[in-house]
């Protein structure tokens, strides 16, 4: 009869507790410790996410290494993301760059950096906003209204005019770890600037070195049409491989680019071949 009373007892004070439990849907007047969550689940924290350092390569374990030039072109669906004006890459590295956190190098050609993308010489912010910005003609007049002369200045400039992205890598196959992988060194914004009402072939207008712009890349997420949970930063999808491109370039004895010896379809053609050379050198490393 006592073990009957006590659980009796306890039913009801288990009931009494759970009637005044919190309910943040049901109350009249909810309780809260904090400010609300925008969602039912509290997202990964991408802000403070910090950059997982690639694998050490000793030279004497490269075994072979290929350098690569390709282009990522944003028109592509599979690169939608890139374009997102959500995070949209072209104003990610503009504000890096202008808040002194990530280093422009020119891209003009010399005789020590035929190709200008060496990262030798750093590029000043307002010297960067001129390559990106098209050329407007600004004519003179005297006092009588009569033109006398004028002088081309820059425009302004749009991050939506950023159509292509050119990335320099390297395939390495490291003899250590018996892995061959590809490793980005530098991305660069392609930009057609207008000059006297001519628009001018694409060129890169700066590039930035991929192991420093990954600090700030790590931190920005990409947003994705199909899935807001993903949780990708731009740093995953470089290295993961998460975009769509093709090869424009690689390294060769006469520094030519396939669009100095192809022409029309037959350089895609050319691309896709240098890119099942470089899968076919992986998989005859291996015996099956």
């Amino acid at each position: 009869m006592k073990r009957l009373f006590f659980t009796c007892i306890g039913l009801l004070v288990l009931c009494q507790a759970y009637g005044q439990q919190e309910n943040l849907s049901n109350s009249v007047t909810p309780i809260q410790d904090g400010p609300p969550v925008d969602g039912y689940y509290v997202k990964s924290d991408i802000e403070n996410r910090k950059v997982i350092p690639y694998s050490h390569i000793r030279s004497v374990d490269v075994m072979y290494s290929k350098r690569v030039w390709r282009e990522i072109d944003l028109r592509d669906r599979l690169n939608a993301s890139f374009a997102s004006p959500k995070s949209r890459l072209m104003d990610i590295l503009m504000e890096a760059i202008k808040a002194g956190e990530l280093t422009a190098y020119d891209p003009t050609p010399s005789k020590d950096d035929p190709n200008g993308d060496s990262f030798k010489t750093t590029l000043d912010p307002s010297k960067l906003m001129s390559n990106l910005a098209d050329s407007v003609f600004v004519p003179e007049f005297d006092a009588e209204g009569n033109q006398i002369g004028g002088s081309f200045q820059s425009g302004e400039f749009n991050t939506d005019s950023v159509l292509k992205f050119r990335i320099k890598e390297d395939w390495i196959f490291d003899k250590q770890r018996s892995v061959f992988e590809p490793r980005i060194i530098g991305i660069a914004p392609l930009v057609s600037v207008k000059a006297a009402d001519v628009y001018l072939d694409p060129q890169p207008a700066f590039w930035v070195y991929f192991p420093e712009a990954r600090h700030i890349l790590v931190n920005k997420e990409v947003v994705n049409r199909n899935n807001d949970a993903t949780g990708l930063s731009y740093d995953d999808v470089f290295t993961k491989r998460i975009f769509a491109s093709y090869i424009v370039k690689q390294s060769n004895p006469e520094d030519l680019r396939i669009k100095d010896y192809k022409e029309g379809i037959d350089k895609l053609y050319e691309s896709e071949r240098i890119k099942q050379a470089l899968m076919d050198y992986e998989h005859d490393l291996w015996s099956y």
